[in-house]
């Protein structure tokens, strides 16, 4: 069910922080016309932790609306709460969502069994499958390959997101796991190499710039063709690395403002771009071949 290039959608905001749903349309408008295959709504890089409850709830509602049947959304629901995580995940689960992207907990750090239980309480509560979410870089506690295969027995529980950029990690997860689940990489800048060597897709921060391209790596990776893979790669590096020189998703908004596709809102505690960093960002989206409203 979960594979190819799937968008980690930001959520277009305002100068005032508030959600832009005209410019939720533009943006799901341009990802059916580009090929991508299914977005994540309110992930991290959607800003899922500066969302109300309500917010959070009627931005997968709006966007399922939007949708309209034309895109699969996956709806990010995880949080460091079990309990704050079965709430949302329960009060979105009535929507035609195909799915839940569910993150580690953060800042908590709870060991192996407690992730364990975590994403069993979800899977156990609602009716659309969960994707395990494992970004230890931003939330401070991974979850291991074992445990990982421990939760894959669970019927409900049918894909992991996995951020690690450890390329070891897709042979070892695909034997715990078995052939029928999907590992999806969700680190731009190895997420070729990831998906040549086995993994089913990837759930990408560059793909909301260069659609298109990612598209395009993602069949040729996925096929197996790796010089048409590494070659589409090497255009889109500048972004893989150019979209993190702050933090998630502070450049990729910025990027975004650019391209006339959103606007330059972004809630605190984050803030926009730092101007040093312009002109870097800019070369990146040029090399991608990814236009700048008002340039030629």
């Amino acid at each position: 069910m979960f594979g190819g290039s799937t968008v980690a959608l930001i959520t277009p905001m305002d100068a005032l922080g508030e959600i832009g749903y005209d410019d939720l349309r533009g943006l799901i408008d341009f990802h059916v016309g580009a090929g991508t295959e299914a977005l994540v709504i309110a992930g991290t890089t959607g800003e899922s932790a500066t969302l109300t409850k309500t917010e959070h709830v009627e931005l997968v509602e709006r966007a399922c609306e939007l949708a309209a049947d034309r895109i699969p959304i996956i709806a990010g629901t995880g949080s460091n709460s079990t309990a704050q995580t079965l709430g949302l995940s329960r009060a979105v689960d009535r929507l035609p969502v195909v799915g839940f992207l569910v993150v580690t907990p953060y800042y908590n750090k709870p060991n192996q069994e407690g992730l364990r239980k975590h994403f069993l309480a979800v899977a156990e509560a609602v009716q659309k499958p969960v994707i395990l979410y494992n970004v230890p870089g931003r939330t401070g506690v991974d979850l291991m390959p074992d445990t990982t295969a421990k939760l894959s027995r669970h019927a409900n529980i049918v894909a992991i997101k996995d951020a690690t950029g450890d390329l070891e990690r897709v042979a070892v997860l695909r034997d715990g796991c078995g052939p029928e689940f999907a590992i999806l990489s969700g680190d731009d800048a190895t997420a070729a190499e990831f998906m040549l060597l086995g993994g089913n897709g990837c759930i990408s921060v560059t793909a909301n710039v260069a659609p298109r391209k990612m598209r395009a790596l993602c069949d040729a990776s996925r096929q197996g063709r790796r010089d048409e893979a590494k070659r589409i790669d090497a255009e889109l590096g500048g972004l893989h690395t150019g979209l993190f020189v702050e933090s998630n998703p502070i450049p990729v908004k910025w990027a975004m403002q650019q391209m006339g596709l959103a606007g330059p809102g972004i809630r605190l505690p984050l803030v926009p771009l730092d101007a040093k960093y312009y002109q870097r960002v800019r070369q990146a989206m040029a090399d991608a071949g990814v236009g700048i409203l008002g340039t030629a």
